[in-house]
């Protein structure tokens, strides 16, 4: 703008001293006086001058600034830098490129002069559907190589013409090669990300070679083991692209890459694919039979859900009816162990009262033995006359005590009549008196 107002000042000058030169009494001319037109000349040769001399870099922006001389320098921080008169070549670090479907009007949206903005194009995926596809590119150079840079920028000449004529080309490459790779029922069935990842691959490092190859695919078999039906494929023998590999790694076209020209891919997205009509209308049978399965499925699931809890619920009611079982038995069990410890406990306690008692008597036994020796030892060394009659009393009494307690038969049968039933009598008490003292003594 300064060299433009510069030239217009100088030329403004020169004229009017060439007019005022050949026009006399001119009120027009009368103005612009000698003095004047110097002016108006000076100023301008000072305009030019300093526009020629000196421009600014705006931030975000790398200049290429070639000198009428021949030599040429790169300029990447922002500021007033000197050009000497030579030319500029801006190209900004990182270039916005979109590529938009129109809106229902026909417009591309907001647009921006930083940022290149075109119209999607329609490519065709491997099935054979085409779509429109908007993409959102970030392109950035490289500003660490000042020689690379400034052979980009003398052999571009432009921001747009390299743009045009290295970027945009990558990026339809890129696209079509990626498209080839891919269907589009795959697409939308989740392979989205390697679409986005196979096309910055491609822009970044070079095209892929492609080699083509016919898939035979078997037709599915539908029906039991009795009836079977065969449902042919109709794109089993098309034709199909895959990329050529070498060691382990895709074979690329050479020298087909924006990497060559010291850029950088930073952003390569697909942002949306407007689809042909008759794929919208196929993938909308789709959704509904989708719909219609993950509706059945749920049901399906409902169902096993429901039986699995009526299954929980007859498990919950058998693990407690086990459980009342198992609580009775263990009570009966323990009743039982307790019964059996107080039956043996009781077998023990008679056992042991039962040796008491046979101790007892044992101690009994040896205390008439030891009165019966001690009566027989009085009696074998004489008993005074007064003694005697003490014991024949106790004995007497002990007879007579024996003779009350002792049962004698009601029912006698004698077998003589010789004999006398007085004898008899008495056999039968001295009978039953030496039958008790047996009895005593063994106690």
């Amino acid at each position: 703008m300064l060299t433009f107002i510069g030239i217009l000042l100088i030329i403004t000058g020169v004229i009017s001293i060439i007019l005022n030169s050949i026009i006399k009494n001119n009120k027009v001319l009368n103005w612009f006086t000698t003095q004047r037109s110097l002016q108006f000349l000076f100023i301008g040769i000072i305009m030019s001058i300093i526009t020629g001399m000196f421009f600014y870099a705006e931030p975000g922006t790398a200049y290429a600034v070639q000198y009428p001389w021949g030599g040429q320098k790169a300029v990447f921080q922002q500021g007033i830098k000197t050009k000497m008169w030579g030319r500029l070549i801006p190209i900004q670090f990182e270039i916005p490129i979109k590529y938009v479907i129109p809106n229902e009007e026909g417009r591309l949206g907001d647009q921006s002069k930083y940022a290149y903005v075109d119209k999607a194009r329609q490519w065709e995926f491997n099935d054979a559907v085409k779509g429109q596809i908007a993409t959102s590119i970030v392109i950035s150079i490289n500003t660490s190589d000042q020689d690379q840079f400034l052979s980009v920028a003398d052999r571009n000449k432009t921001e747009k013409n390299l743009i045009r004529s290295r970027i945009v080309p990558n990026i339809d490459q890129s696209i079509k090669n990626t498209c080839k790779l891919m269907a589009a029922q795959d697409y939308i069935s989740g392979q989205a990300a390697d679409f986005d990842r196979y096309f910055q691959d491609q822009l970044e490092n070079g095209m892929y070679v492609l080699e083509e190859y016919i898939e035979n695919q078997k037709p599915d078999i539908i029906g039991d083991s009795t009836v079977v039906r065969t449902v042919p494929n109709k794109e089993s023998r098309q034709k199909r692209f895959r990329i050529k590999m070498s060691d382990g790694q895709p074979v690329r076209v050479k020298g087909n890459s924006l990497k060559s020209y010291g850029l950088t891919v930073v952003q390569a997205v697909v942002n949306e694919i407007d689809w042909e009509e008759t794929f919208d209308k196929r993938l909308q049978l789709q959704k509904e039979e989708v719909a219609q399965t993950q509706l059945e499925k749920q049901q399906a699931e409902r169902e096993f859900y429901r039986a699995q809890k009526e299954k929980a619920k007859g498990e919950a009611e058998k693990a407690k009816e086990r459980a009342r079982l198992e609580k009775e038995q263990i009570q009966q069990t323990i009743a039982a162990e307790t019964e059996a410890k107080v039956a043996e406990f009781n077998l023990i306690k008679e056992k042991k009262q039962f040796e008491v008692e046979e101790y007892k008597a044992k101690s009994k036994k040896v205390a008439a033995d030891a009165q019966y020796y001690e009566n027989a030892k009085l009696v074998s060394a004489g008993l005074t006359p007064q003694e005697r009659a003490e014991w024949d009393y106790k004995t007497a009494v002990g007879v007579a005590q024996q003779i009350k307690d002792l049962r004698l038969p009601s029912t006698y049968i004698e077998g003589s009549k010789n004999r006398n039933s007085g004898n008899l009598l008495e056999s039968l008490i001295g009978a039953e008196l030496a039958k008790k003292m047996m009895e005593k003594k063994n106690k």
